[in-house]
């Protein structure tokens, strides 16, 4: 046995060396694991960045210049000077007052149904739901035209809904500014109802089953419940089922003409006016333009940063 004054015996102080250097590796893992672990995916992805394809980077560019080329155009070619007066007349004035209406009324019959279709989809399970899930986004392909043609055979005073409300009620709604209406609400539905169903879809049922076994109808528990979990589900599809109604162009035309001051929506005023006078249809361009950029500006926390 090696005696503890003997050079080789283990003494206090040399037995913690070992663990000082232990301590020490230990630190220096914990290190890496911190500051060192944070900062390799950062290489990685700085290495990434730094490595894009060349096949892959020049049809992005170029496509991202056929998206802007078209919109810095129209910023280029805009009448500045003359904007002012072109923008006070009575008939953008009019134009424009019958395109934010009709949009928010458009929206509102979509809200109140389209979101009960959305939780029907998402929430019930009947037979043939993929047929009206598949119907309900048809008008997503729809050409705007074919579906005017669509509602005024539907609607009109010799279509199949049409003419009892012209004999029953004396109700005719083509050509009028509640034809407006409902064909922007009938292509900006399916946007509503897309958004609201994947939020449904992505929220907790569980929440809603237990306010149901605490004694709440389901209706109740969707009204106190589910209703304020989805809401920014429900208000996205609403900005985008705005913004779709006011720049709808087709079925408006179709099924409502265009009237000024009773039908002439803003895209009805562009399309006139590009006839007559481009300087005026740029300008009102121009309005459209920067809504949708309002629009994109709302929309930003939802899309642009990835929530």
């Amino acid at each position: 046995m090696t005696s503890p004054d003997e050079p080789g015996a283990a003494t206090g102080p040399r037995t913690d060396r070992p663990r000082r250097r232990r301590a020490g590796t230990g630190v220096r893992t914990g290190a890496d694991s911190g500051t060192g672990g944070g900062t390799a995916p950062r290489r990685i992805r700085a290495a990434g960045r730094r490595g894009v394809p060349l096949p892959l980077l020049l049809p992005g560019v170029l496509a991202l210049a056929f998206l802007l080329l078209p919109l810095l155009a129209l910023l280029v070619r805009a009448p500045w000077r003359s904007l002012p007066h072109q923008l006070t007349s009575t008939e953008v004035w009019q134009a424009l007052q019958l395109s934010l209406v009709s949009a928010t009324l458009a929206t509102a019959v979509s809200l109140v149904l389209g979101v009960p279709l959305a939780w029907l989809l998402a929430r019930t399970d009947f037979p043939g739901r993929g047929l009206v899930r598949a119907l309900v986004t048809l008008p997503l392909v729809l050409p705007p035209v074919v579906g005017g043609v669509a509602l005024l055979l539907a609607l009109g005073r010799n279509g199949v809904i049409g003419k009892w409300l012209d004999a029953w009620f004396g109700i005719t709604l083509p050509f009028t500014t509640t034809a407006v209406v409902l064909a922007e609400a009938f292509v900006a539905m399916p946007f509503l109802v897309i958004s609201v169903e994947g939020t449904l879809r992505a929220a907790d049922p569980r929440f809603e089953e237990a306010a149901t076994t605490l004694g709440a109808s389901r209706f109740t528990a969707f009204r106190r419940v589910t209703l304020p979990l989805i809401a920014p589900g429900v208000a996205a599809g609403a900005v985008l089922a705005w913004a779709r109604a006011l720049g709808e162009f087709g079925a408006t035309i179709t099924f409502a003409g265009n009237f000024p001051g009773r039908t002439q929506t803003m895209p009805l005023a562009v399309y006139l006016a590009l006839q007559n006078d481009p300087e005026a249809a740029i300008s009102l361009s121009l309005v459209l333009l920067a809504v949708s950029i309002a629009v994109l500006a709302g929309l930003r926390d939802r899309w642009l940063t990835g929530v």
